[in-house]
């Protein structure tokens, strides 16, 4: 089990309208495993798609031969599942563009900041 499940939040009770930008939301509880910021704060999210129960990430990770991607890859599927309202999680690795640190968002540069981390 990777760090940051203890913080996740409860699943929500309802449906929500707008599930693209829950799914936005709820993917801001799934931290990084070595560095303690979300997989969108990182910007290794690339998109987030629903349709009819399935919930499709595209995403990267910071190297191709990253030691964490398989932490990373459960830790959003058990998110993402924890939802009522999500039956399915597909998960789609995207290598182009590749990741940069230009791809952090400035709340994680903040994050990484308060660290002692440059990005």
């Amino acid at each position: 089990m990777s760090g940051g499940r203890d913080l996740w939040s409860a699943p929500l009770g309802e449906v929500p309208g707008d599930k693209v930008e829950v799914i936005w939301e709820v993917l801001q509880e799934v931290l990084d495993p070595e560095i303690p910021i979300s997989l969108p704060e990182l910007g290794l999210i690339y998109d987030v798609a629903y349709e009819e129960g399935v919930a499709r990430i595209d995403l990267t990770f910071t190297a191709t031969a990253c030691p964490c991607m398989d932490f990373i890859r459960e830790d959003i599927t058990d998110r993402l599942l924890s939802e009522h309202w999500i039956d399915r999680v597909e998960l789609v690795e995207v290598w182009d563009p590749p990741w940069t640190s230009d791809r952090i968002t400035m709340e994680g540069r903040e994050k990484l900041k308060k660290m002692g981390v440059s990005a």
